[in-house]
């Protein structure tokens, strides 16, 4: 879901805006070693979702045998994002397997969603791109400060719903189900809201902590390490607007 793993590289962004512009150009970091810059990290991140659209096409075409591994994915892309975490350097190449991974994992959830209601798909992308460049505007305009106090409660947020995620994954094996994540109701549809929210504000986080890493002189390897984690927000937005949009649907019909 985002920051921790930037943040874990490039330690705490500047408390404010100021402070970020107020850096000193950052010396060089190894004898001829290129910097990390904006353009490398779009370069990085553009090539990886490429990856993913890939892995989202052939999950699309292969729904129900993907769906079969569902666990098998699951598992799998936990171990690759903790492994990138755990040695940053590995992320040219965790990268490019959790992408084709993780697509083909959402092109099967998709294809599924899109069986019910059709068109949600393309309404799910298209919310997506106009969070992203929203919250781009928003990040490049301050109209939005990322903050210290800020910062702690997105990440507060993140944490909370992913450990309720859990708690609602572990009951579901005893054939338990929970009405905020399975449900329809009012109740579903606020928390799903919620949730849309904190997964679109974790691009500021993503957004911060990049332009931290490129300021304080970040290696240009570690472009992949930040394309990674901003790809990971990106998947995880739109999967949970395609949630909103189903119930959402699902309300109507």
């Amino acid at each position: 879901m985002a920051n921790p793993v930037l943040t874990k590289q490039f330690g705490e962004p500047a408390a404010s805006d100021a402070a970020l512009q107020t850096v000193p150009p950052p010396a060089t970091t190894t004898t001829g070693e290129k910097r990390m810059t904006i353009g490398s990290v779009a370069a990085a991140t553009f090539f990886l979702l490429l990856l993913v659209v890939a892995g989202a096409a052939y999950g699309w075409a292969n729904a129900v045998a993907v769906q079969r591994w569902y666990w098998l994915f699951i598992i799998a892309l936990l171990v690759l994002v903790f492994a990138t975490v755990a040695r940053p350097r590995l992320a040219p190449i965790t990268g490019i397997v959790y992408s084709l991974g993780q697509g083909a994992l959402v092109g099967s959830i998709s294809k599924i969603y899109e069986t019910f209601y059709e068109g949600i798909v393309f309404l799910a992308l298209t919310a997506t791109v106009a969070v992203f460049v929203g919250a781009l505007l928003l990040y490049v305009f301050r109209i939005i400060k990322v903050t210290q106090k800020t910062r702690s409660v997105i990440i507060i947020a993140t944490v909370g719903i992913g450990l309720f995620y859990l708690a609602t994954l572990l009951l579901s094996i005893f054939g338990v189900n929970v009405p905020l994540v399975t449900g329809v109701g009012t109740g579903a549809l606020v928390f799903s809201i919620f949730v849309v929210i904190v997964a679109a504000l974790n691009l500021l986080l993503d957004f911060s902590v990049i332009e931290h890493g490129i300021a304080t002189g970040a290696p240009r390897a570690f472009s992949w390490f930040a394309a990674f984690g901003l790809m990971v927000t990106i998947i995880w937005l739109y999967i949970e607007i395609l949630r909103l949009l189903a119930i959402v649907f699902a309300r109507r019909g």
